[in-house]
């Protein structure tokens, strides 16, 4: 999967078919049946963070992938 680079202090890249986020930390997570809205909202989000922990955390099935 293609990921794209964001500026935050918590992520480092995005990736969209599956959702994968990429945390700081290196644990990558899988999220599934995001729609496409929320996606262009994390990556407009002037926090990358605060938008993901309001709208997807917890919000989505998930699967760590590393």
């Amino acid at each position: 999967m293609q990921r794209q680079s964001v500026v935050s202090s918590e992520i480092s890249s995005v990736g969209l078919s599956i959702l994968e986020i990429e945390f700081k930390s290196g644990a990558v997570y899988q999220y599934f049946i995001v729609p496409k809205r929320i996606y262009d909202g994390l990556i407009g989000a002037e926090s990358k963070g605060s938008f993901f922990g309001q709208n997807i955390r917890e919000k989505f099935a998930y699967s760590r992938v590393s």
